[in-house]
């Protein structure tokens, strides 16, 4: 064929439109595939955000039985619920800031922990020293005082005693019973 003949023209566009063709072909595909993996990912999104859901409608839920409960806050917590329901499309936010937050409950919470446990030492050293305390200042004098009464009583009972009669005289029966 000649260059100048347009039949030879015509055979250049008719493959150059064929090449397009081609390429339009494998780029619908490329789309294609592009588009089916971002429906099996959206699709994935959807299965794992389902509970998600399921959980803030409960949770939404457990705060209209709050609101009726308190009724001072039934205005804050319809709202809370309103704003639950709305927000279906921003879980992946709220479950970052619920992560921040419980992270944050959790440091709180163990400082709060450390700070009884501290209060229940000294208490419990408190309870120590006035038990100690208690034991050298008043049990102790208080069993000192105890024993020295004891010995008083039985030395006033000694002194004070009728004095024991004598062996060398008769005894009738009825004082040499013992019962």
């Amino acid at each position: 064929m000649n260059v100048n003949d347009p039949q030879f023209w015509m055979m250049i566009a008719s493959m150059i439109i064929a090449i397009c063709f081609i390429v339009m072909a494998i780029a619908l595909i490329a789309i294609a595939r592009v588009v089916s993996k971002v429906i099996k990912t959206a699709n994935r999104l959807e299965q794992k955000v389902e509970p998600l859901i399921t959980q803030v409608n409960l949770i939404s839920e457990q705060g209209k039985e709050v609101a009726v409960q308190f009724n001072e806050l039934s205005g804050h917590l319809s709202t809370a619920s309103k704003n639950f329901s709305d927000s279906t499309g921003l879980i992946k936010e709220e479950v970052a800031e619920l992560k921040q937050l419980v992270g944050e409950t959790a440091i709180v919470a163990k400082d709060k922990v450390e700070l009884v446990n501290e209060t229940i030492d000294r208490t419990q050293m408190q309870v120590f020293d006035t038990t100690d305390f208690i034991q050298a200042k008043v049990v102790k004098p208080a069993a000192e005082i105890a024993a020295i009464m004891a010995g008083l009583r039985k030395g006033l009972e000694v002194l004070f005693a009728p004095s024991p009669k004598r062996i060398d005289r008769v005894y009738h029966e009825d004082e040499m019973f013992i019962g």
